[in-house]
């Protein structure tokens, strides 16, 4: 499998999620509960593909509002 195509569908955590856009794991919490950030529930815990980070963070960058 290739490494990019890896990398790309690779499942956060919200924790990890906070930590890599230096934010708290409560705002995560709050942009992923309300779509914000674009993640699925495991059990009780959420968790976010990369890919859709991604496209989070370039809609931020474009000044985009959800």
């Amino acid at each position: 499998m290739d490494q990019e195509y890896q990398k790309e569908d690779e499942i956060m955590t919200v924790s990890e999620v906070a930590k890599y856009l230096k934010i708290s794991e409560v705002t995560t919490y709050k942009f992923v509960q309300e779509g914000k950030i674009q993640g699925f529930k495991v059990g009780r815990h959420w968790r976010v593909k990369r890919s859709d980070l991604v496209e989070f963070i370039e809609r931020q960058k474009r000044d985009e509002r959800i």
